[in-house]
Formats: structure tokens, sequence, C-alpha cells
């Protein structure tokens, strides 16, 4: 799947696919229950509630409002990177109906919001935007240098602050659920649900203890001379990464060599090439 979201004519069939799920998550969880999480697409579900405008209006709007921020203020490979999808997603949001699929309305934001964050979560992998609301945070970064992240936060927020006029309270707080749970599931779908172990040791059996392990770990294996910070002695040290299920017997391998061995362990979320 990663090559493929790479592949020059593949990327764009992903970033449909990954607007697609932003558009099935604001048309059947969120509107449905006028909820608005933030953004273009919370603008515009408020806007909905309001005036009755449809959704993909609104959000085409907004988005075409953002991309004039854009031209004036960013530079050009920004606006090239945020301008398809602020054009294909209120098209989306149009040909999606509107459609009630979860009557409770707490599971509707879970719902959604998990779906949400898959579809930004995807854009973000191959350097695409949805547009909208994300200018303005870049903007900021750019003449104030303030962080994007906050900035966006910021941004959802009062956004959703809104809801409590047109909606209610219960809307306000479901809405910073929603956001609280797309920040959660965008984080393991940026740096990828197939998660290992680095595992960094240290012992005076060494060469068995590596020599043990490239029998039976088929990911990364490194040796590299450190000096310790402790005993200031130049020393090498051992790196395996393991997966999670692997990662046990791993430790009882290296303990049943060396019960004694340094063991230090890190999570290693993103991991690229093969054995050294």
């Amino acid at each position: 799947m990663q090559k493929t979201m790479r592949h020059p004519i593949f990327k764009w069939f992903w970033i449909v696919e990954a607007l697609e799920l932003i558009a099935i998550s604001i048309n059947m969880f969120y509107a449905p229950h006028a909820v608005a999480a933030g953004g273009a697409t919370g603008i515009a579900i408020l806007v909905q509630e309001v005036a009755g405008i449809q959704v993909g209006i609104t959000t085409m709007g907004v988005n075409l409002l953002m991309l004039l921020l854009a031209w004036f203020f960013l530079d050009r490979s920004t606006l090239k990177r945020i301008l398809f999808g602020s054009f294909m997603l209120p098209l989306l949001l149009w040909l999606t109906p509107e459609i009630n699929l979860v009557t409770d309305r707490l599971l509707a934001i879970i719902v959604g919001s998990v779906v949400f964050a898959f579809g930004v979560g995807f854009l973000y992998q191959m350097d695409a935007s949805s547009g909208g609301t994300t200018v303005p945070p870049l903007i900021f970064k750019k003449y104030f240098g303030l962080k994007p992240s906050f900035m966006l936060l910021a941004t959802d927020v009062i956004v959703s602050l809104f809801n409590i006029p047109v909606s209610g309270v219960e809307a306000f707080i479901l809405a910073v659920f929603a956001l609280a749970i797309t920040g959660l599931v965008m984080n393991y779908v940026e740096t990828g649900f197939d998660r290992k172990k680095a595992v960094y040791i240290m012992s005076p059996q060494l060469a068995t203890i590596k020599q043990q392990v490239r029998d039976e770990t088929p990911h990364g294996l490194t040796v590299q001379r450190v000096v310790g910070g402790f005993s200031d002695e130049s020393k090498e040290m051992l790196m395996v990464v393991v997966e999670q299920a692997n990662f046990r017997h791993l430790i009882d391998l290296v303990h049943a060599i060396d019960p004694n061995a340094f063991i230090l362990t890190m999570a290693a979320t993103e991991v690229h090439g093969g054995s050294i």
C-alpha cells in the first residue's frame, strides 16, 4: 500500500479515496447530528444548520477564500499542494449522500472521528491536503513563527465554540471529543500500525548474541561503537529492530546468553531498509 501511495498514477487515486473518507465522515456522521468539529467542513455544518445551505457549497466557498489567502501570503508550492483537495472535497461532499447511519449521537461522533482521521492521515502521508482552515496556520507560521499544529487546533476549537449558539453545549462537547479522537487516531495512521521495537544491547558476549539474533531476527541488525556515559569507555552496541510479537522472545534470548546484559528498548514507528 505504501508503494502505491507514492506511485505517480496511483497517488491521485489514493488522494481521492482519502478525501472521500472525509466526505463520508462529514455527511454520514457529523452533519446528521449537527456537530461541527472544526475546519471548513465544520463551518459548513454550522451554516447548514442555520441557513440550510448544503455542506459542499459552503465548504467550496470557504476553500476559495483560503486559496485566495494562500495566493497572497504563501508560496506557490504550498498553493499547488492544497489546490486539488480544495476543489475535490467540496465536489465529493456534494456527491456523497447525507445519511444518518448511526442514530446514537455519541457513537456517530466516535465512528466519524475515526473515519475522518484515516482520511486526513492518508492525505498527510501523500503530502496532500484538503485545503480549508489548514491555510491560516501556515500563514501564522510564515510571518509570526507560530507552530501550525497549535494554530490549527486553536482554529478548530474556535469553530467548535460556535456549536453552542447553533446546536447547544452538548454539540460543542462532542466536537471537542471528536478533535481528541481524531488526533489520537491520526498519530497511529501517520506513524503506521506496523509498530516495532528498537532494542539496543551491550554485553561482553555481544558476538554470540549477535550471531544468535541474526539467525532469528529478519529485521534491522547493526553494531556500532559508542562511548559509555558512565564508564567513558568505547564499547560495541548491537541494535535490533523486532516485531512487537517477537520482542519478549528477543529479551529471553539475550538473557539466556548473558543475564546481566544492558538492554535499552524504544518504540520504532517507521523502519526503512533491511538487515545490515
